[in-house]
């Protein structure tokens, strides 16, 4: 009885709720946001820092833990180190992206084969017409050993 119960209050509340679709506007908002998290994806991978500064603020950093302390490494450095033209196996999917108005963060992973797969949190906001990431934080683990014998 108490299983009819809960499922006719969860249906109830369920139709009392609108469920809106993606607008046309959303949809446009997550290509934005997916074309400047590839600029960094892409960018690292091949070697193109222009394309990376693009993807981010002038501003931005990057934040980690090392022995158990945060370090915060200056996003102008690490463009400085990408290399113009020296592509790497670096493979980079985007596994998430939420945003809300202005303002959104996104979940990428890095997998460089043979030795570490990287997993990388953005927060990006809009501003002057485009989507800029102001803060990537990352971790990262070893590739396991049974995926490099493949």
């Amino acid at each position: 009885m108490k299983l009819a119960q809960i499922a006719l209050i969860f249906f109830i509340t369920l139709g009392s709720n609108p469920i809106v679709g993606q607008t046309e506007n959303s949809q446009a908002e997550i290509i934005q946001i997916t074309n400047t998290l590839m600029d960094y994806i892409d960018g690292t991978a091949n070697g193109e820092p222009d394309k990376v500064k693009n993807a981010f603020h002038p501003d931005f950093n990057l934040y980690t833990i090392s022995d158990d302390s945060l370090r915060i490494r200056s996003g102008k450095k690490y463009i400085s180190n990408i290399e113009p033209g020296e592509k790497s196996t670096r493979e980079g999917r985007i596994i998430s992206i939420d945003y809300e108005n202005n303002a959104a963060s996104a979940k990428a992973e890095i997998v460089i084969p043979g030795w570490r797969i990287y997993t990388d949190y953005f927060l990006l906001l809009k501003y002057e017409g485009s989507w800029k990431i102001v803060q990537k934080s990352y971790t990262y683990r070893p590739i396991p050993v049974e995926e490099m014998k493949d």
